[in-house]
């Protein structure tokens, strides 16, 4: 029979080291002085573009879209921000998270187009130069998918996830008191 020891003290919580709060104002004045939105956007583009671009090859390669590929798209894009833009304000997680929902948006496009324009036997180039933002929207209702709102709320939050460039616990662990 086990005897539980009557006299046990439970185990002692140390507090956890503060950062000092004057570094820590440093620190977050030198992050925001280093944030460029105008990067941030580019990298937005150039993120949300190649996510497009591999979204409509596997799309036009597997012809099935794959939903994941949202995830991807997301992640890609604001990772590229977050590099690009340095930023630590929200506003550039939604610079991410917008991007990331256009680039799902062109990729799934631009492989709708690829297709049909293999099926109908014209150039792509005849398909994508007859877009109008009505016939975008027929085609987005034709083509939507209930799944299609979960993968690119996914894709959302992954570009404002990844967009923001938080201090790391080592950064703090530097400026602890």
């Amino acid at each position: 029979m086990n005897e539980m020891n009557q006299s046990a003290q439970p185990p002692s919580i140390k507090p956890q080291p503060q950062p000092d709060p004057q570094q820590l104002e440093m620190l977050i004045r030198q992050r925001k002085d280093n944030q460029n939105l105008g990067l941030a956007a580019l990298g937005g583009l150039i993120g949300a573009s190649i996510g497009a671009a591999v979204w409509t090859g596997v799309t036009v390669l597997t012809h099935y879209q794959i939903g994941w590929m949202a995830v991807g798209v997301g992640f890609l894009t604001g990772l590229i921000v977050r590099k690009m833009g340095q930023g630590i304000d929200p506003l550039y997680g939604v610079i991410g998270a917008t991007f990331s929902l256009l680039g799902c948006l062109a990729g799934n496009l631009m492989a709708i187009c690829i297709i049909a324009a293999k099926e109908v036997g014209l150039p792509v180039m005849d398909i994508v130069s007859s877009l109008t933002p009505s016939v975008i929207v027929e085609i987005f209702k034709e083509s939507f998918s209930p799944i299609d709102l979960l993968f690119y709320g996914i894709a959302v939050y992954e570009g404002y996830r990844f967009s923001i460039n938080r201090i790391t616990e080592q950064e703090l662990s530097n400026i602890t008191k």
